[in-house]
């Protein structure tokens, strides 16, 4: 084609396009329409309400993370890990589908923290010390004697919310690729025995289960008792055949596990709460838009007070129907003078911490006391 015949025809293609532009504009209005009008900030929704934008835009695509539980079915660990689940599918209109694994479906409690750290799963609900493996500092949790016995979960509730322990705590979990997102109170644990326990006196030579943690040892060796660290699936096993005299776990371990079946004994001491970690990967927790990772924790911090109303109820529902079952079963809670050489001998442990607890050991033992002593104030609990 000559070069005048390509000129001539871009001539008459600009000509075409403009008259197209000219009847789209007119369209045959009485006024010219403005030559930009804004979007509007939010599509109206089909009612004629505005919608609002959830944490579910915030993310890139769906995601599906998992989530390993210590306990089985129907305890503790697992409703409020099913509960959180249903909770962010909520505020993310199903676009954070989580999937919750009880005790047993991915390993042992040693292999599902394992797992997580390693990334191979997201999420592990554990406790305090069974993830001291990975993260010494945890077993501050675990000390004898540090919480109140009237009004803990309260105590607890203000410490996440108030106080300085959490973003220690996180430090060191950090320091082994984990983030914590709260800590739960899963109700007091509870000495099953084959004998009577009530003086200090009784514990000496008790070979009792534990779980695996150095401070655990020290703790129950402070009562002069044989502590024997020993995986949750083996513990039935272990009575029955008398390999141990006894374990310590919260009310409704004892039933769901059938504990009580093989034990004759129940005795409260009041030393320590079962305290629940929900924790996650901390490059997976990283990877998440920072509004999801608040809601992550707020939901754990919010869920203190109604998962322990939940569980208090559910322990004095279980403990009689234990009792009823088995009637030959004895209940006892230690009081007065024999309680206060519980206490004298369980907080000799407290100035071994440093030496127990991992490199931020004396940092995490002196936040959290102070927190739970402006808790106690704040709360007026003497």
């Amino acid at each position: 084609m000559k070069k005048s015949n390509k000129k001539l025809l871009l001539v008459l293609l600009g000509l075409m396009l403009m008259g197209m532009l000219l009847l789209t504009g007119c369209g045959g209005a009485e006024e010219p329409a403005p030559a930009e009008e804004p979007a509007p900030a939010e599509e109206p929704a089909e009612n004629g309400e505005e919608t609002e934008a959830t944490l579910g835009d915030l993310l890139d695509q769906p995601l599906m993370p998992r989530l390993a539980s210590e306990e089985i079915e129907g305890d503790f660990m697992t409703v409020w890990a099913n509960n959180y689940g249903d909770h962010m599918r909520e505020v993310t209109d199903g676009k954070y589908d989580l999937d919750v694994y009880p005790y047993g479906t991915l390993g042992d409690t040693r292999d599902i923290n394992e797992l997580a750290q390693l990334g191979v799963v997201e999420y592990v609900f554990s406790d305090y010390a069974w993830i001291s493996s990975f993260v010494p500092e945890a077993q501050v949790l675990a000390l004898h004697y540090i919480w109140p016995e009237e009004r803990a979960p309260e105590t607890l509730e203000w410490v996440m919310k108030n106080g300085e322990f959490m973003g220690v705590l996180e430090e060191a979990f950090r320091r082994n690729g984990l983030v914590p997102l709260g800590v739960l109170f899963e109700g007091w644990q509870t000495i099953t025995s084959n004998k009577p326990i009530e003086t200090v006196d009784d514990m000496n030579g008790f070979k009792v289960r534990i779980m695996g943690s150095a401070l655990l040892t020290q703790n129950y060796l402070s009562y002069g008792a044989d502590p024997t660290p020993m995986a949750y699936g083996e513990i039935y096993g272990g009575l029955q055949t008398n390999l141990i005299d006894g374990q310590i776990n919260p009310i409704f371990a004892i039933k769901s596990m059938n504990f009580y079946e093989v034990q004759d004994y129940f005795t409260q001491i009041y030393a320590e709460p079962f305290l629940g970690i929900p924790t996650v990967n901390m490059q997976y927790f990283d990877s998440l838009p920072a509004e999801v990772q608040q809601e992550m924790r707020d939901y754990w911090a919010d869920a203190i007070i109604p998962s322990a109303e939940w569980i208090n109820e559910r322990h004095e529902r279980e403990l009689q129907e234990m009792l009823d079952e088995r009637p030959e079963i004895e209940y006892h809670e230690v009081t007065g003078a024999e309680l206060e050489e519980f206490k004298k001998a369980g907080r000799t442990v407290h100035e071994d911490f440093a030496d127990i607890g991992g490199p931020q050991g004396q940092e995490i033992l002196d936040t959290l006391l102070n927190d739970i002593e402006n808790a106690k104030a704040e709360l007026g609990i003497e």
